[in-house]
């Protein structure tokens, strides 16, 4: 795989990332089990994250810089919305932080945000809601 846009699925982020995507999530059985899916959807997140970055960075993974406040990271941003499924990829958004301390859940480029929160919505949903 080449092109961040030819990623479809956490499996194919695994190929990426060079893991076994049977063996990479955690168990998460310790905790109670209205919390695991979205713990579960974390753990792919990072995952894809990566992989889409690493992808969109020559295969090199990118790392973003949390000291560096020149540097924009950009993430998906959803809206809730009554009707049919009601969780919706909306924008993105961008952001730098003065911390030291980041979010593993960021882009380098808003296109990147975009792809993500287009292909990888039903993930992010199980991330961001518990039902």
């Amino acid at each position: 795989m080449k092109n961040y846009q030819d990623l479809k699925t956490f499996e194919g982020a695994c190929k990426v990332e060079g893991l076994d995507p049977k063996k990479v999530i955690p168990d998460f059985s310790c905790y109670p089990e209205k919390y695991r899916e979205s713990m579960i959807a974390h753990s792919k997140l990072v995952i894809i994250v990566g992989a889409i970055n690493r992808l969109a960075n020559d295969g090199d993974e990118w790392i973003p810089d949390f000291t560096n406040s020149y540097e924009n990271k950009y993430e998906p941003w959803f809206y809730l919305k009554e009707g049919s499924s009601g969780f919706r990829y909306f924008d993105y958004d961008f952001w730098s932080a003065g911390s030291v301390v980041g979010s593993r859940l960021c882009f380098k480029s808003p296109e990147l945000a975009t792809y993500a929160g287009e292909q990888f919505v039903d993930v992010y949903r199980k991330f961001m809601i518990i039902e």
